[in-house]
């Protein structure tokens, strides 16, 4: 039997050259996927719980007058855990509009924004179709 038939019919060496190919196909592909979902996952998450936060702090900052006006929303914070809290407003009623010396309809809440910008390199057409950057809606009920 020549040497290149018997290298043929003995082929262990096959598994170490399928692996240089496989390895970075599984990291390239599968791991930094599921990290990028993960720490997108994590991302709004921690927006969340600081809009959750926020709605806290906004509790014991009752942005009501001693009569049932709206004095509202200066001197508040603006960033709650790294991420700006923009578009603070009081609505009222069940209608859900904004609160005024006219309006001052019962239950009142808070309603606030925040946003989220997500950077994938993998997922980035699945993830972000048009923009990396979401806003987020948080409305709580504070009367």
């Amino acid at each position: 039997m020549s040497h290149k038939k018997s290298f043929m019919a003995d082929q262990r060496g096959a598994v170490a050259l399928e692996t240089l190919i496989v390895y970075p196909v599984l990291v390239a592909f599968l791991l930094m996927s599921l990290a990028e979902v993960a720490i997108a996952g994590l991302q709004f998450s921690s927006a969340w719980a600081a809009l959750r936060g926020f709605g806290q702090y906004l509790q014991y900052h009752n942005p009501l007058g001693p009569d049932g006006t709206v004095i509202c929303c200066s001197g508040l914070q603006t960033t709650v855990a790294g991420y700006p809290i923009s578009n603070i407003q009081v609505i009222c009623g069940d209608a859900r509009v904004a609160c005024s010396s006219s309006n001052i309809a019962t239950p009142k809440y808070f309603s606030f924004t925040t946003t989220v910008t997500l950077s994938p390199i993998v997922w980035r057409p699945v993830l972000c179709p048009t923009s990396c950057t979401y806003t987020l809606l948080y409305s709580e009920r504070f009367q």
